[in-house]
This record gives C-alpha cells, structure tokens and sequence, in this order.
C-alpha cells in the first residue's frame, strides 16, 4: 500500500486512514473522521420534528462545489500543505458549532421515535481524494449535456443502517493544476437546504477568516426545537407512514418499520446532466406571457384572491422548465400524466415566525394541484403557473395540512404512472457568495438530482434575479428539452 503524501492532521480531532486507491482517474488517499475541535465538546442529542420525520428515510442530498485555483496555488505542493489543511483545520472548528452533524441518528428500543446523538470522538466523514483526468475538471464546469455518472466519484457515501444512520460526509478532491473540489452528502432528516447553506457558508467564513471561535450572527445554528408545535400529533402519524411504506417497498422487511436505512433510488441509465440559465429578461418574459393569458387559459384560481399583479420568479421558473420536461418527455416516451410536488421553507410562515437561523428541517411539501395532462397543452405555462400560484397562496392558510402524507400520494401517482417532477435547492440560498479564501466557486451542482424527474435550483453566477437550472435527463428527452427551452425563450 503507497504511503499517502498528505500531511499528518491533529490527531485529537481526527481518526486517519491512510491509503491510495485508484479508479476510474481517481485516487483516494486518506478518509479521516473530523470532530469538533474543542477539547470540551460533550454528549449532544437533539431530537426529531414532524418536519425532519418526513425525510427519514428519504434519499440524501447530494452537491458538489467546484473552486478553481491558479497557480501556483493548484500546484499540488501548495495544495496540500496550505490549501488542504486549512479546510481541515477550520471544518474541525467549524464542527464545534455544529455539532449534530458529527453524530448520527439512531433509535434505541426504549424510545418512540429516533433521535440525532453526538458523543464525544465522534466526527464527520470525510474522503480526500485526487482526479488524475486533466480534462474533467472544466468538463465538470461546463453546461453543455453530459454523463450524469461523471460526478459520483466526487460525492462520498453515506453510511445508513438499520440502527443508525450517519448526518454527513464530505469529500475534498483535488484537480492538480485546475483547482478542487468540495462534494457534501447530508442526511435530508437533520438538513433542509437552508441548512445545510447555512453550514457550509460557517465553514467557507471559518475557512478564509482563520476564526476558530466565532462565527457572524446569521450563522449561528439555533437547535431549539420548542419553536417547532405538534398539536395534532403529526410526528406518530409520519413514523406510522414510513412503517407502512417500508413494507409495502419490501415485503420482507421485519423492522416494524423502525429502520432507519436509507430508501435510496437507484440512479437511472443513459442520464446526461446539464445547467441552463434562466435570466432576469427571461424570467420576466414568462411572467407578461402568463398574466396577459390569466383570465383565458384554465379554471379560476383560489377562491377569495384576485389575479396577481407579478408572479414570484419561483413560480415562473418552475412552470415553464417543468413544462419543457414534460412536453420533452411526451414527445419521447409517450407519457401524458405529470405531477409536481415542491417544498415551501415555513420559518417565516409558523404562527409565531421562527428565526432565519434555525437548524433543522423546517420545510412542507406540497403536491400542485394540476390535472394530469395540464403540462403538454399548448398553454401549459400558463396552466401550470397559475396551479403553482393558487397552492402557493392557500399556504397562507393551511401550512401544514396533508403534509404528513404528501410523499406516500407522491409515491401512489408514480405507481399509476404518473411521471413525478420535485424541485430542489433555491435561488434564494446564494451558494455562489461560498467563498473558502482562494474565491467564489465556479460551479455548484446538486448531484442527486439524478435519483429521479428533478429541478435542482440556485442563482445565477453572472447576473442578479436569474436562475440557474440544473437537470439528469435521458439523453434523448434532453435533447428535446433543449430544443423546447430556447425555442420557448425565443417567443414574444
């Protein structure tokens, strides 16, 4: 076995594993368990809401951070004895103000529902590894279609079993001469997206500003879980739900639906993933188009609102790309029923607000209220758009009704053969202000996005109120989508 050449890490904070294993261009060198650096970190345990419980077993999500470096900071002597352990050393501070996601989750027999735990030594996982294809790194840059598989080799495993279930893993890959990159795998039970950006901004700030102690205000995770009220019990009636499903997926299952392994979907052949940016211009092209067709194309919207004034760039975007989709897909497989479920963040929505800063899951799920073959009219835009609005709008009303059965109706239409399009990540997040001390990434994908029919989302690098959309396609259907996107771009 080749002695790694990475530097030897404070071993009070990490377990060290060193080797060299190559495949497919790639060489892992080290896998070290970061803990949080402070010498007082104590027994921590946190438990689950009916919002966490939703995503028990849910597949994690998965995104990748590309940082170019120039030189000489991407020469490979330079990386590993500066750039490397700097994010080293700050993810371990960092880890001090995070600390469920060094635990695991776990549910002991003497208790109802499971719950995060960190005990003292325990760490994150995280894999160090080197890309030794000089082309894949600006491949990976590119937005152009291609091999949705390129990117698994970047994003680290995530350990789930029937006792306990691991919160996070990351991996650090180097590109030598090009730059690095950051690929983050997080249990979506402990994180939502608000979240986990949260965390990985602390780390980047940790990271460029040296602080070991200190973070700003707003990246201050709060764990109290008071803020969050179940008056109608929501958290047995998700546990019962998940029990339910796990033996309806696996008839052999003898858990009592008390596992907690991840129900993960397999990743589909011949996918290709590509990135298109939706500008301001754009947005606000399909905003007039589905106002001035408000009053002509579908039914009346919620009873008691009046046609809006503006449409949320939210509610633009996500009309006309899952349109495309589903217009793409009609045309190449022959499907003619859709549905579209999405996530609404509800901190500022509870009665009281809770604060921007809490940690956790704090999103509800909701399925649009669309007719099956509302996506491949001529005006499915339009249809579509005022659906997204008219849900949007009873949210104000009934923020948490049905949410306990949202994913179970997801999973019953996808049985009847409907085609299911989700929506992950937001433009609201600012991923592209993640800046670790050597500039903003270049590139942020949500790698699984792969894992079935989803919009990943974030903002654009170039331009304030665009968005830019990322999508794993088959590779005939993304081909149409393409042709669709920009033709529809195109019309006045």
């Amino acid at each position: 076995m080749q002695q790694s050449h990475l530097l030897p890490y404070n071993l009070h904070s990490v377990f060290c594993s060193h080797m060299t294993l190559a495949y497919d261009s790639m060489e892992i060198y080290e896998q070290c368990f970061i803990s949080p650096s402070s010498a007082s970190a104590t027994h921590f345990s946190l438990p689950l809401t009916f919002f966490d419980l939703i995503w028990l077993r849910f597949h994690p999500v998965e995104r990748i951070f590309f940082y170019p470096l120039p030189l000489p900071h991407s020469n490979p002597s330079f990386f590993f004895h500066k750039v490397l352990p700097n994010l080293k050393t700050s993810l371990s501070s960092t880890l001090q103000h995070f600390p469920p996601l060094a635990g695991k989750i776990i549910w002991p027999s003497h208790s109802g529902k499971p719950f995060i735990q960190f005990n003292p030594g325990d760490g994150v996982l995280l894999v160090l590894a080197q890309c030794n294809d000089d082309a894949k790194f600006n491949h990976s840059l590119d937005n152009s279609p291609r091999d949705a598989s390129e990117s698994r080799s970047l994003v680290p495993h995530l350990e789930s079993s029937d006792s306990h279930a691991s919160v996070m893993s990351l991996q650090i890959t180097f590109f030598p001469n090009k730059g690095f990159s950051i690929g983050i795998n997080s249990h979506h039970a402990v994180l939502d997206g608000k979240s986990s950006t949260m965390f990985i901004k602390a780390w980047a700030y940790a990271c460029k500003s040296c602080e070991d102690e200190s973070l700003n205000p707003e990246l201050e995770p709060l764990f109290d879980r008071d803020l969050i009220k179940d008056p109608t019990g929501l958290e047995t009636a998700i546990i019962n739900t998940w029990a339910k499903m796990a033996s309806q997926i696996d008839p052999s299952d003898t858990s009592n639906g008390r596992s907690l392994r991840i129900m993960s979907l397999p990743t589909q052949e011949n996918l290709v993933r590509a990135t298109f940016d939706l500008k301001r211009g754009d947005l606000e092209k399909i905003k007039k188009r589905v106002l001035s067709k408000w009053e002509l194309v579908g039914e009346e919207t919620v009873s008691g609102f009046s046609k809006p004034t503006t449409l949320s760039t939210f509610v633009a975007c996500c009309a006309y790309v899952s349109v495309c989709i589903a217009k793409a897909t009609h045309e190449a497989q022959n499907g003619d029923k859709f549905c579209l479920a999405f996530t609404a963040d509800c901190r500022a929505r509870l009665e009281p607000p809770i604060p921007e800063n809490y940690f956790g899951n704090c999103v509800a799920s909701h399925i649009v209220d669309t007719e099956p073959h509302d996506f491949i009219k001529e005006d499915g835009v339009v249809v579509v758009a005022k659906r997204i609005w008219s849900k949007t709008k009873m949210l104000e009303k009934v923020l948490t009704e049905g949410i306990d059965t949202v994913i179970p109706r997801f999973a019953a239409m996808l049985r009847k053969g409907f085609k299911g399009i989700g929506v992950s990540g937001s433009n609201r997040f600012g991923v592209y202000e993640t800046d670790f001390g050597w500039g903003k990434p270049a590139k942020v994908e949500i790698t699984s996005i792969d894992r079935g029919l989803t919009i990943g989302l974030a903002e654009t690098k170039e331009e304030k109120g665009g968005v830019e959309v990322g999508l794993a396609l088959n590779k005939h259907v993304m081909d149409l989508f393409q042709e669709i996107f920009y033709e529809g771009l195109c019309m006045d």
